[in-house]
């Protein structure tokens, strides 16, 4: 049970003054903000709290109540449904996160729901955990939720490219409010992760008919949908692409090498897919018919046939891992091996 207080009138109180308010609950006490509490009035009100199943409706609206006094004395009333929304008295969502779960959070989604669904709202959220490096929506799969990440960090990434980075406060699966049930993209936590889960069906049922909330969903996926076309084109315009009858996989690399590029080649090749990773210029992984590291390289550099497509971006894994071998060395290696088997 939640109840807000507006004190009616004051005597000499060393604390408070006619105007202001209180949120009881049974797990929490505010007042005031930059005001101490007073324990008198804090033990008075729990008193009263435990009281009121027994009180109707009535009493309740019109009865006045007094503190048990000390050098002063203050007289307040329970504010009605309204007033609370209108005075701001009803805690806010973010608030009643905090209290139930114990993590202070600001949040635009949270701000953006009715502060008189609190209550509703919260008991539709799953609370669930996440560790480093799992998946918590994977690309072409269905996701049915909507997640509030409340602790920790989370990766939007595309076939290993790096869409954006998610916060304490921010939300994702927001496509499943639209009844999109496969994920464009796979997200990822970045450290471990607490979140909040509802699903995009309860999502709509609770706040469809609410324009703030359709709003502040409406620009999110705009913002976001914007964001992705940016980095489609970003990408489009850093690729390399063609036929490596064209231009053989030896050069290939040495151009990726000389040029100290960063990202990925992904050849398909007679054998499969085949993809060098480079960090400025330097292999730091490599795989293609069931090797990897610089046997894949040296398979690789035997193809004849095949398309390649090079797109340029920052792998977070790759880029904490050392080279598979000095550049030249592998590469020499590799033209000496296709020689002796020629």
């Amino acid at each position: 049970m939640n109840i807000a207080f507006e004190i009616s009138e004051t005597r000499n109180c060393p604390l408070y003054e006619q105007g202001d308010r209180f949120a009881l609950s049974e797990k929490s006490f505010s007042g005031p903000a930059g005001k101490e509490a007073c324990l008198i009035l804090v033990r008075d009100l729990t008193q009263f709290l435990f009281r009121v199943g027994s009180m109707s409706k009535e009493e309740l609206a019109v009865g006045t109540f007094n503190c048990s006094g000390c050098v002063g004395l203050i007289k307040y009333k329970v504010c009605t449904q309204a007033e609370q929304v209108e005075k701001g008295a009803l805690v806010s969502i973010e608030d009643a996160v905090q209290r139930e779960y114990g993590v202070a959070i600001k949040s635009p989604f949270l701000q953006a729901l009715p502060a008189e669904k609190r209550k509703e709202t919260l008991a539709h959220f799953g609370l669930i955990e996440v560790s480093t490096g799992t998946p918590l929506i994977i690309k072409d799969q269905k996701n049915m939720n909507i997640y509030l990440l409340l602790e920790g960090a989370l990766i939007v990434e595309n076939d290993g490219f790096i869409l954006a980075r998610l916060q304490q406060g921010d939300i994702c699966g927001e496509m499943s409010y639209l009844g999109a049930d496969l994920a464009v993209s796979t997200v990822r936590a970045n450290s471990d992760c607490k979140l909040l889960a509802i699903s995009g069906t309860e999502f709509g049922e609770l706040f469809g008919d609410i324009p703030d909330v359709q709003l502040f969903m409406a620009r999110l996926m705009a913002q976001r949908l914007n964001r992705n076309n940016i980095e489609r084109a970003r990408d489009f315009a850093s690729c390399m692409t063609g036929r490596i009858d064209k231009t053989p996989p030896a050069e290939l690399l040495q151009i990726f090498h000389m040029n100290q590029k960063t990202g990925i080649l992904r050849l398909e090749l007679l054998k499969g897919r085949g993809q060098v990773f480079f960090n400025e210029g330097a292999m730091v992984s490599a795989s293609y018919d069931s090797k990897v590291g610089k046997e894949a390289v040296f398979a690789i550099l035997a193809a004849k046939k095949g398309v390649y497509r090079f797109s340029t971006g920052v792998f977070d894994k790759e880029k904490k891992l050392d080279e598979i071998g000095e550049f030249m060395t592998i590469l020499m290696e590799g033209v000496q091996r296709l020689d002796e088997s020629s």
